[in-house]
């Protein structure tokens, strides 16, 4: 029987790290959390090993991994990017912050695709969550809820938008209502845009709330994440429902996603971009 890889968590906001941290324990694996300053809560990984640290700290949180062994590395959670100056780098983060260069005023995809490398280049092998976690990306077709028809062209328009985000690496996140674009995801999350389109929506049919990977992307690192949260968000929004991709969307809790959608009435929709058309999602 072989024995367990140990695992290192860099963990932000959110439910996905506190989950990744449980299986992995369970499974009886060695888990060794970084809980990064202003996202994640040392409290929240209580019987871990566990350390409250900057992002540029990575001297310090390297040697933490090499000292508990750690073979493999998930990078998880809702984080939004700190200022440049707010990351006060210890030597070992300035020097590594030369090796990120410019990714660093890009993207989040080219970000982390940077940050991957360097954690590589130090001889952590980055896996995602969902390698960790198993069945947790959602599946095509109606996951709770009935699509309406007046969704299927906001869907079909919001995958054209979204993908024309994600190929300049802005977003994942947009919301369509009767074909108009009410919001675009920036570095303001997915909460801040249903928060901000709830003041932009107009009578009629609620519109629909998509979430993409972008073209390209690691699939490893920061796939589009949606909870009972999000969908009591976009209620509040007075959206009609949410449409995710298939096979590249995180569920979190599904049980008490299917609770919230019934609750609030919105439909949860996974879709396959490649093949999705009005016509073809009836």
């Amino acid at each position: 029987m072989s024995t367990p890889i140990p695992l290192g968590l860099l963990a932000a906001g959110g439910d996905v790290p506190r989950r990744v941290a449980r299986t992995a324990a369970a499974a009886g694996r060695t888990v060794a959390v970084v809980a990064l300053e202003g996202w994640a809560r040392p409290e929240d990984f209580a019987g871990l090993p566990v350390i409250a640290e900057r992002p540029g700290a990575a001297g310090t949180i390297f040697a933490f991994f090499r000292q508990h062994g750690v073979a493999e590395v998930v990078m998880t959670g809702g984080a939004q990017r700190p200022a440049f100056r707010a990351l006060r780098p210890d030597a070992t983060g300035a020097r590594l912050l030369a090796r990120v260069g410019r990714a660093y005023f890009l993207g989040d995809d080219s970000l982390l695709r940077a940050v991957a490398e360097v954690l590589e280049g130090e001889g952590f092998r980055v896996v995602s969550a969902q390698s960790v976690l198993g069945d947790v990306l959602a599946g095509a077709g109606l996951f709770a809820g009935a699509l309406p028809d007046e969704a299927r062209p906001d869907i079909l328009r919001g995958i054209q938008v979204a993908r024309a985000l994600g190929a300049v690496d802005v977003g994942q996140s947009v919301v369509i209502q009767q074909g108009l674009v009410l919001g675009v995801e920036a570095i303001e999350g997915t909460d801040a845009l249903l928060a901000r389109c709830a003041g932009l929506k107009r009578e009629g049919f609620g519109g629909v709330l998509v979430k993409l990977v972008k073209p390209g992307q690691d699939r490893r690192l920061d796939l589009p994440t949606i909870g009972p949260i999000t969908i009591r968000a976009a209620a509040a929004a007075g959206l009609a429902g949410i449409a995710v991709e298939a096979g590249g969307t995180i569920l979190v809790d599904r049980p008490a996603m299917r609770a919230a959608a019934a609750e609030t009435g919105l439909f949860l929709f996974g879709f396959d971009p490649a093949t999705f058309t009005e016509e073809t999602s009836a």
